[in-house]
């Protein structure tokens, strides 16, 4: 199976065990932590052009387990998120990675957050190798092991 296709595969299974938790991915926690995730992955060269930030942001809106918070606010999250990044992107990932440890907390909470990464990473194809160290990272943050998501 080529590399292109084992991705999409991955995100598409990924996003179908988060639709199946839904109900239980309703905390502030949660909240916060994916939309600092998403801005992480988006962000994850230290760059992030408009285009690349509008397609983040039709992901999260269209997104079936983020449509349990308004989407005004997810994007206003999404956005702080990644002004932190774009203002300095070293000083940022720090507090950027502070707002995804929250979700340690719950287990199945924080293992969705790394599923979303891995969702936003994979769904252009290319959960390349910025985006999946910074999957990497937060895994850490979170108190996972990076393998268990094959990273």
């Amino acid at each position: 199976m080529a590399l292109w296709d084992r991705i999409k595969d991955s995100a598409s299974t990924m996003q179908t065990q988060l639709v199946a938790k839904k109900n239980d991915l309703k905390s502030g926690a949660f909240r916060d932590a994916s939309m600092a995730m998403c801005a992480l992955v988006a962000a994850a060269d230290g760059t992030i052009d408009p285009a690349e930030r509008q397609r983040v942001a039709q992901l999260i809106a269209g997104n079936e387990v983020l449509q349990n918070f308004p989407a005004d606010d997810l994007r206003r999250r999404f956005e702080e998120n990644l002004n932190k990044l774009t203002a300095d992107f070293d000083f940022g990932k720090v507090s950027v990675l502070q707002e995804i440890a929250k979700a340690k907390k719950k287990p199945a909470e924080a293992r969705a957050v790394v599923q979303i990464g891995i969702v936003i990473g994979g769904a252009d194809g290319d959960f390349d190798k910025t985006e999946q160290a910074v999957v990497r990272e937060a895994c850490f943050a979170l108190d996972l092991a990076p393998h268990e998501f094959d990273l």
